[in-house]
């Protein structure tokens, strides 16, 4: 317990200045959701704003913690010291009201914290632009703020409580019916997502599951939904080529297929299957599928001997003048 006291007047000695409020702060009025799969215990944050490059002032995760949303006129300290605190053992309402309370600028501020337990805490400044508000449920908090409408919130908890699928697809689902309440009044821009382990891997490499931005655009919700797809199509040929390099063909084949349906026009898709199934000896299978490939671009036919030469494409002498010649 000493420790944590001791943790939390460290981390309020350095912040305490820059929690004050300062004009030049982020104008980063939105929409966002914190939300933790009860199955796998990922935890996800994402945002959507009329901001340019929401993701990279708004939201923060950490593996084994929690995620941060920090909104409204941003502080974003309250993202890395709030899972600091949560991860010495703070609450979500803890290390929310230890933060809060050293922050004059308080009254401004929209922030929402879930921890590795699914508890959340959420704080809505009395002087937020309305319409401002937030709703908490199991697993999730959802927060907005000067938004056209006051239904915002309450459409997005519904939409994440209902859907079924990914932790990815549920969070997709609550930004979309934001929006389809008309979202910020000043209209759309940029949009974010970040989904981290539950348990810290011990390779922090591997306990980010998903982190995408989308900048600047006309319709960011939907552009993050298609490269939620592609990420997803993409896992699907990352896991494809573990599977080829220990020499697991008939699975890896699987795994590309499967990449190639969410992903059909890609012909990097098509490529790796095709490899895979000329590693698994369906000759006759892959040739019009290379054949296709090659005569749209050459490059591809150029990488086959040199698959060859890194030992990821076993074929013989024949066979690969074979492939050549298609």
């Amino acid at each position: 317990m000493k420790n944590i006291i001791f943790l939390i007047t460290f981390i309020m000695s350095q912040v305490i200045t820059a929690q004050s409020y300062k004009k030049s702060e982020p104008f980063t009025h939105t929409y966002s959701i914190v939300a933790r799969d009860s199955i796998t215990g990922d935890m996800g944050v994402a945002v959507q704003s009329h901001w340019f490059s929401v993701g990279s002032v708004v939201t923060y995760g950490k593996a084994g913690v929690g995620v941060v949303a920090t909104q409204s006129l941003v502080n974003p300290s309250y993202g890395p010291k709030g899972l600091t605190l949560m991860g010495e053992g703070l609450s979500p309402k803890q290390a929310l009201k230890a933060l809060i309370k050293n922050d004059e600028g308080e009254m401004y501020r929209q922030v929402a914290f879930l921890n590795k337990k699914g508890q959340v805490a959420t704080h809505t400044g009395n002087l937020c632009i309305e319409e401002a508000g937030h709703r908490q449920g199991k697993n999730f908090s959802v927060q907005a703020n000067m938004m056209l409408n006051n239904t915002v919130w309450n459409a997005m908890a519904k939409a994440f409580e209902t859907t079924k699928g990914s932790l990815s697809e549920r969070i997709l689902a609550s930004l979309k019916a934001a929006e389809n309440e008309k979202g910020d009044i000043r209209g759309k821009q940029s949009a974010a997502i970040l989904i981290v382990k539950g348990e810290a891997t011990g390779n922090s490499w591997e306990d980010t599951v998903m982190d995408l931005r989308v900048e600047d655009h006309e319709n960011p919700i939907k552009e993050l939904e298609r490269l939620i797809k592609i990420h997803k199509a993409y896992d699907f040929m990352n896991n494809g080529d573990l599977a080829m390099e220990a020499g697991n063909s008939i699975e890896a084949e699987k795994l590309y297929l499967e990449a190639q349906k969410l992903f059909p026009n890609n012909i990097e898709m098509k490529y790796w299957y095709a490899i895979n199934l000329v590693n698994n000896k369906e000759f006759e299978k892959a040739k019009p599928i290379l054949k296709s490939i090659f005569s749209k671009d050459n490059n591809w036919k150029l990488l086959v001997p040199r698959l060859v030469k890194s030992k990821l494409l076993i074929i013989s002498k024949d066979e690969l003048k074979n492939i050549m010649r298609l």
